[in-house]
């Protein structure tokens, strides 16, 4: 394999990985007419010259006197002048559905899982029981879909949920979920991000005004701007065969 190249633009319009919490990929597309063939964040410190790429980051994000980057990389290097930058609408969009869909789900697993706690959790945005942030171990976005991954150990047990029964009745509990996304889809509920500044280190947050209220999830990635726009989401519920490991797959159309 050959060299390859780092770029690092004004302004951007590509979603870089973030290593943090690597649940999006990284935008495709050209810069200067290159193929960008992977998209990463990187960080320099003040007054430094080397710039540090993903898990090698030494730092937390936001810390003072670090800058935060998006980096471009290419098989060749770019011009150094003044370039076009196009993102790959298409896999965006798919991309950005998987996302939306993602947070849905999650929002509608909590209500569907809701009579299975014993003691009082954090609650979602709807008032329900969050699941999801308490179970889950993985998130992966996917082109149109997603796949989430939740632990069901001793530990979410000393918390209050009760996994037993889980495999006889999860085809009821995934009902439940496909149920509400089809109503929250066919309410055409606005989706927008607010964000405190347009830097890569601002706390980005995710909103939906779903008819049981307004959500807001702290969210980095990028997103559609209507649940309508989904068309469709099913999601499916698989249980590990030892039963400690529940996987939802989301996927849209």
């Amino acid at each position: 394999m050959g060299d390859r190249y780092g770029t690092i633009v004004a302004e951007t319009p590509f979603h870089p990985l973030d290593h943090t919490w690597p649940d999006q990929p990284a935008d495709e597309g050209t810069i200067g007419g290159l193929a960008v063939v992977d998209c990463v964040t990187g960080a320099v410190e003040e007054g430094g010259e080397t710039v540090h790429l993903g898990a090698d980051i030494p730092v937390r994000r936001g810390t003072p006197g670090w800058n935060w980057l998006v980096v471009h990389v290419t098989d060749g290097p770019v011009p150094g002048r003044e370039v076009e930058l196009a993102v790959d609408e298409a896999r965006r969009r798919a991309l950005s559905a998987g996302h939306t869909a993602c947070h849905l789900t999650a929002l509608a697993l909590n209500a569907a899982l809701a009579g299975r706690w014993r003691k009082e959790i954090p609650a979602d945005g709807l008032g329900h029981p969050d699941f999801d942030q308490t179970a889950i171990t993985s998130s992966r976005i996917l082109p149109d879909g997603s796949q989430d991954v939740y632990r069901l150990g001793k530990s979410l047990r000393r918390k209050g949920f009760t996994a037993e029964g889980l495999a006889e009745d999860l085809p009821g509990i995934a009902q439940r979920v496909n149920d509400r996304l089809k109503e929250w889809i066919a309410a055409d509920a606005p989706v927008w991000i607010d964000s405190p500044g347009s830097e890569l280190t601002a706390r980005r947050t995710w909103h939906c005004g779903l008819p049981e209220g307004e959500v807001a999830i702290p969210c980095g990635g990028t997103h559609l701007s209507r649940t309508s726009r989904l068309g469709s989401v099913t999601a499916t519920l698989e249980l590990s065969g030892d039963g400690s490991e529940l996987t939802m797959h989301t996927t849209v159309g």
